[in-house]
């Protein structure tokens, strides 16, 4: 689809997709501030510590650490890719030992004056790691065994993830897992088999979470992320036989449940076409959005109140460039590793915009996933930073054999 020609008469660096990129972090900085720089001044923070002050040093981290990942090809960055994807799951066992707990979850290592979540990086090890596996000559992943190591892989991280539990970032493995198996051309009926076993346990799960008995339940999920699902599926939450009392209970939980997201959709509407205005917002700024959340798995949201459907189609318009790029870049990859790795890269971030936009306006249950680039949160905006390096990389040493 994308010939040497056009790789001849492109530049080294992708400036339209680092346009777009430098769109997204000074569009995060802007909305952070406004959801969050009046409770940072309220607390009597020095500058340096408000949240959007932690979002433009993670930004300028991540500029930094690509910078120096771009001066060596990806091919021998891969060598150490097994190295990297072991010690990121010795750091997701290390969570379970000595996390730091935040709203009843242990995902994030205690640094000092930082914290590190060290999800974020199991994601891009696993990428390196799965591509690098997935590179050798097709005629080998048609083995059953090869099959299932590449499926191990994927299904290590996301075990312990989910254990932590952090069901949103567990997730996103597996999309990046099917699409870069099919890109490097491991049989469509091992895939299908897959996806159809996979699908049949998630109708079994959702059917014992959502109808079965308390005492007949096998998955054991956290209590919040089943009222999500309940949510999300409109089930009522006061049971069969309840009392008056236990159905007012039960549907003053349920309310309560269901705001964040009813919040987030009545933030997008309040919008209109062009926003009431950069930090006049009122959804979040009175609080009925989540102050914990508004200027992390909501951004979306401030962004469509304040900046309206304009504002909106300009973050999908920005994602969209780099999505498009990535997806040229993997066209243009001089061998397979490039080539699966970059598709990894895109699958993984649009996993990342999908999901969260999609739990903003209802479109799948509410999970806790970062916005790439515009979320605050300094471990996701490092490594969406260097998965958009990553895809850097590989434009740059296309040629190269």
């Amino acid at each position: 689809m994308f010939g040497p020609s056009l790789n001849r008469r492109e530049p080294r660096i992708q400036w339209v997709m680092w346009s777009a990129v430098l769109g997204l972090m000074l569009i995060g900085t802007a909305f952070i501030f406004s959801a969050t720089g009046d409770s940072d001044a309220a607390a009597n923070l020095p500058w340096w510590r408000y949240r959007a002050s932690g979002h433009v040093m993670a930004s300028c981290a991540g500029i930094a650490v690509v910078s120096g990942l771009c001066l060596v090809e990806y091919g021998r960055l891969a060598r150490w890719a097994l190295v990297a994807y072991w010690a990121s799951i010795m750091l997701l066992v290390c969570v379970f030992f000595f996390g730091a707990s935040r709203n009843g979850a242990k995902r994030w290592l205690d640094l000092g004056p930082v914290q590190f979540q060290p999800s974020e990086f199991a994601k891009l090890a696993f990428l390196f790691a799965l591509a690098n596996f997935l590179s050798r000559p097709a005629d080998e992943l048609r083995l059953p065994g090869n099959f299932l190591k590449a499926l191990g892989m994927a299904l290590l991280p996301f075990g312990i993830i989910l254990k932590e539990p952090d069901l949103g970032s567990a997730l996103v493995f597996m999309p990046a897992t099917l699409v870069m198996m099919f890109v490097a051309g491991v049989p469509r009926a091992m895939l299908g088999k897959f996806i159809g076993g996979g699908a049949l346990l998630a109708v079994l799960v959702l059917v014992d979470v959502l109808f079965a008995p308390p005492g007949w339940k096998f998955v054991k999920l956290e209590g919040y992320q089943s009222r999500r699902l309940q949510v999300y599926f409109g089930l009522d939450f006061a049971p069969r036989g309840a009392t008056p009392e236990q159905a007012r209970q039960a549907r003053m939980l349920q309310r309560d449940t269901a705001m964040n997201v009813d919040q987030a959709l009545i933030s997008i509407g309040s919008g209109g076409i062009v926003g009431k205005g950069w930090r006049e917002g009122t959804q979040h700024s009175l609080g009925f959005l989540p102050r914990l959340g508004a200027h992390n798995d909501f951004i979306f949201s401030v962004i469509a109140e304040e900046k309206g459907f304009l504002g909106s189609m300009t973050v999908l318009a920005l994602y969209g460039v780099v999505l498009f790029i990535g997806i040229r870049t993997a066209g243009q990859a001089r061998d397979r590793l490039g080539r699966i790795l970059a598709t990894g890269v895109v699958t993984l971030l649009s996993t990342h915009i999908f999901v969260n936009i999609g739990m903003n306006i209802r479109l799948v249950p509410v999970t806790g996933i970062p916005l790439p680039l515009l979320s605050a949160g300094g471990t996701s905006v490092l490594c969406s930073l260097v998965a958009i390096g990553i895809l850097q990389n590989i434009h740059l040493y296309r040629r190269h054999h």
